[in-house]
């Protein structure tokens, strides 16, 4: 297996697949494909597709598989951003936002990922519930706007607003702080919580939330009755 991303804006991963080998994604996952490529539709059992069901992501996952030869899937955004690559292994797991998968090579699993203070975690906003990406392969993942990222020391802090934390290794820890100073929640524009990531591990961050975004836009959408 092979692959490449392509594109700035829109990107796309295109995975170069050996006879046998396959590819997970989530429904509609697919842009196009070469014709031997054969899908086959799988839940994974309820608790998997409750796993995936809240945290964002399709009830069902489809498995595409080179057959007699060589294929090719491609897999595009579905949002203006990133699609960067992960290498999964044990104790190599990575925490993204909710939604940001996008395909697998190998034997990766999805799971829910909480914030640890459950209460606050409740009005924290779309950061609160994550996907953890596990096992062994590769991850492509998407996320919105450009990406910076942090590599942070132990100990080491990031302050950040919910809906920019893209993902983080697993072996840094995050929970949601309020913001301090009644005249910053009403004035400032920032709402009612932060997500602060502690280190050690690298933290991925992202410049244009699609929530954010529609936010933005919303105002200057006209609706008719």
């Amino acid at each position: 297996m092979n692959y490449s991303i392509q594109g700035d804006t829109l990107p796309v991963v295109i995975i170069n697949l050996e006879a046998g080998e396959s590819v997970k994604t989530e429904g509609g996952g697919m842009s196009w494909m070469t014709p031997n490529m054969k899908m086959e539709t799988k839940g994974g059992g309820l608790g998997k597709m409750l796993s995936r069901a809240v945290s964002g992501e399709s009830i069902f996952q489809n498995i595409y598989t080179a057959e007699g030869g060589p294929g090719m899937i491609a897999c595009a955004s579905s949002f203006p951003g990133s699609i960067r690559a992960f290498e999964i292994s044990p104790g190599n797991s990575i925490v993204l936002q909710k939604s940001a998968f996008l395909a697998s090579v190998g034997n990766v699993d999805l799971s829910i990922h909480f914030k640890k203070k459950l209460g606050a975690g409740l009005f924290g906003g779309e950061g609160f519930i994550m996907q953890k990406i596990s096992g062994q392969g590769i991850c492509f993942a998407e996320f919105d706007g450009h990406v910076v990222e942090y590599e942070l020391q132990a100990g080491q802090q990031m302050v950040i607003d919910t809906g920019n934390l893209a993902g983080m290794t697993e072996s840094c820890s995050m929970d949601i702080v309020t913001v301090k100073g009644l005249k910053n929640i009403a004035f400032g524009g920032e709402g009612l919580f932060n997500t602060v990531v502690t280190g050690p591990g690298h933290v991925y961050l992202q410049t244009m939330p699609a929530s954010a975004l529609a936010s933005t836009i919303q105002p200057y959408i006209v609706t008719g009755n």
